[in-house]
């Protein structure tokens, strides 16, 4: 296949729309079921990427969930603890520790579970039968992977009516070094950013505190290769082999840094009792829960909890989950790590990220106010590596 039409580009008026290689030669993938649009293919391609340099990286398999062309979060295939299970909604799926892939996924679909909803999915590795199970029940638009065993196949063709968008592509493709876009008529050129995500980019710490764990460095790797492939300006926290919060494309810093930090915790208070023992309707489909679950830990549109609202909701009225509980908890909270895609220009955003329990972060250094941001790190006993190295996306 040279080209693929497609049904519109970003909107429906934006006709006609296709996917061609430039050179005439033959698209690196194969669509096996749906009709996946032009924003999927943008979300397919830049997911592909980020869980190929994971596995590179890292050397474990790695999963992705992808929105308007920024992931929600990544992950690699390390066992969930017991309540995180539960609070990624996966505590009943057989056999999924054996299975890394799906650990990967479980982890990567459950960390923000209100943006992945409807979203775009990619996996390192061959999809097996339990990553597809996992993904079956999930509202997504698509799955892009190397490959997929004859049964995970079935099970994901399964999915919205037998359209459900399923691509495999070639894992030995390599794309030019020059790409290039056009805007407004005008062409575009650079090369690809070929920059390689390592340990070696994080020995320059500058901080009084050096001690930077094997587990610290994965995880600054994995918030690093994220925000790699996320709308800038971002930043991304990590522990525990994922991204646990991604702030993407805001103008300031210090707002990437509190959009993600937030994620972070809601995140963590999921897995606190009060959240995860709450007395759901067992009619409430698991989108409503998510929607729910937002609204009891941020009470942000409704109060969900109150008389005439958490009828609609729970068997029993639940006792409101106060703020004073919630800091608590996250003060408890240790050993987050921190990636940037751009240098930190002022030490509020390490305030801000020591509120969320960041202990290790990787961020490029040069700001004229580099000292101050120092400063503040070995203040909380901070450990914080100067990569040198920009990483915006756009």
């Amino acid at each position: 296949m040279k080209e693929f039409e497609l049904k519109y580009g970003c909107n429906p008026n934006q006709k006609p729309s296709k996917i061609y290689m430039r050179d005439g030669s033959e698209l690196p993938i194969t669509i096996l079921s749906g009709r996946p649009g032009y924003i999927n293919f943008l979300d397919a391609f830049n997911s592909w990427q980020l869980v190929k340099e994971l596995k590179a990286a890292l050397g474990m398999p790695a999963a992705t969930s992808f929105k308007h062309v920024s992931p929600t979060s990544a992950a690699v295939g390390i066992p969930l603890p017991e309540k995180l299970k539960k609070a990624c909604f996966v505590d009943d799926i057989e056999g999924l520790d054996e299975s890394p892939l799906a650990c990967a996924f479980a982890r990567a679909r459950g960390t923000d579970r209100m943006c992945s909803f409807g979203d775009w999915i990619a996996l390192s590795e061959v999809c097996d039968v339990t990553t597809a199970k996992l993904i079956q029940r999930e509202v997504s638009d698509g799955v892009i992977a190397p490959g997929y065993e004859p049964e995970a196949l079935e099970i994901l063709k399964s999915k919205r009516k037998g359209n459900y968008n399923i691509v495999q592509i070639d894992p030995d493709y390599i794309p030019e070094a020059q790409e290039t876009k056009q805007v407004f008529g005008i062409t575009f050129e650079q090369g690809r950013n070929n920059f390689e995500i390592n340990e070696a980019l994080l020995s320059n710490l500058v901080t009084e505190n050096k001690e930077l764990p094997s587990e610290a460095k994965r995880d600054l790797i994995i918030a690093l290769i994220t925000l790699k492939y996320t709308q800038s300006n971002s930043v991304c926290y990590a522990v525990d082999g994922q991204a646990i919060g991604v702030g993407a494309g805001q103008q300031s810093r210090i707002h990437c840094t509190r959009l993600a930090g937030g994620k972070a915790d809601t995140w963590q208070l999921r897995q606190h009792d009060k959240v995860l023992n709450l007395p759901f309707l067992p009619t409430l489909k698991r989108p409503d829960r998510d929607n729910v679950i937002d609204g009891y830990i941020n009470q942000n549109e409704e109060d969900v909890t109150a008389d005439g609202n958490w009828q609609k909701y729970f068997t029993v009225q639940p006792a409101p989950f106060t703020r004073e509980e919630q800091r608590a908890y996250l003060d408890t909270i240790d050993g987050v790590a921190l990636g940037s895609d751009a240098f930190f220009p002022f030490s509020d955003n390490i305030e801000r990220a020591k509120k969320s329990g960041v202990k290790y972060i990787a961020e490029p250094g040069g700001s004229i106010r580099d000292d101050a941001v120092i400063e503040c790190c070995d203040k909380y006993g901070i450990a914080m590596a100067f990569t040198g190295m920009r990483l915006f996306h756009h």
